[in-house]
């Protein structure tokens, strides 16, 4: 497994499970059999609604808490100086554990300052070893990074070889602060699964395109979580660390840019009308 060091020195596997989608009686088996394939980071969130599903596979996994990377995200309805504490504690009795490893703010809207405060104090008090946001474009990272206490130490955001996220990146890289990406394989937009491009550079190395793209964001320092339903894919998915891209293939990926989203634009305002009907109508998650 490799690495990345966040900037208050916690270790964060660069490769994790991600289960948003997965229904709850299912989250289960398919955090067992990821953990069984090798996964250390499982990402999960409030408002998936399975974090009892992941509790429970942590919990009969036999792997030591302390091996296991957990990290769930707090939704806008819980944000809030006291709402998001209160959430966090309800996380932490869901997912049957005393700590988390990151707690997210999952959105940049609504009271996301009262939010990030409680979370300060979740991270002072040993509740959780890292705090971050997710969803934040670099504006919101520049401003919250200034007037925070604490800087956040991950972000995590849409991102894959169509949308490489440059500009959010080499500011996170500049504050330091971790670049996770969510849908590292872009929902299969675009015929993502039968890229040419994809496809060639793979079957030079023997592997899958899934693999060469989780690879190419991995060797940029890009924490991926992929998710399947189905342990042979995340065996694959996991069965990237034994080979390394060529700079032509990675000149080759990096051509492939679009600098726009495939999957959620949080830049583009019917999209954020849409979540701000979602908010405004769903109760507290917590």
């Amino acid at each position: 497994m490799e690495y990345r060091r966040l900037y208050n020195g916690v270790r964060m596997p660069i490769l994790g499970y991600g289960v948003y989608q997965i229904d709850s009686p299912q989250t289960e088996r398919c955090v067992l059999d990821a953990i069984d394939c090798g996964y250390r980071l499982i990402d999960t969130a409030q408002a998936y609604g399975n974090e009892e599903g992941v509790g429970s596979a942590v919990a009969k996994s036999g792997v030591p808490r302390d091996e296991l990377f957990i990290t769930s995200k707090v939704w806008v309805t819980n944000f809030g100086e006291g709402n998001t504490m209160r959430s966090i504690d309800e996380s932490l009795r869901r997912l049957g554990t005393d700590y988390l490893d990151l707690m997210l703010l999952h959105q940049a809207y609504g009271d996301y300052y009262g939010a990030y405060r409680d979370l300060e104090k979740a991270y002072e008090q040993g509740k959780v070893r890292a705090i971050g946001v997710s969803n934040f474009d670099f504006n919101r990272i520049l401003d919250l990074s200034t007037f925070a206490r604490i800087k956040p130490m991950v972000n995590q955001v849409e991102t894959h070889v169509y949308w490489q996220q440059r500009q959010n990146h080499q500011v996170m890289e500049d504050l330091d602060i971790a670049h996770e990406a969510w849908s590292p394989f872009a929902e299969g937009a675009n015929g993502f699964f039968r890229d040419p491009i994809l496809t060639a550079i793979s079957q030079g190395h023997g592997k899958t395109v899934a693999q060469v793209a989780l690879r190419y964001l991995m060797d940029l320092g890009v924490i991926v979580i992929p998710k399947s339903v189905h342990k042979e894919r995340m065996e694959q998915n996991f069965d990237v660390f034994d080979f390394e891209l060529t700079d032509e293939d990675r000149d080759r990926i990096a051509r492939m840019d679009a600098d726009k989203s495939v999957v959620l634009d949080h830049r583009d305002p019917k999209t954020v009308a849409w979540l701000m009907g979602l908010f405004a109508n769903e109760p507290k998650q917590a």
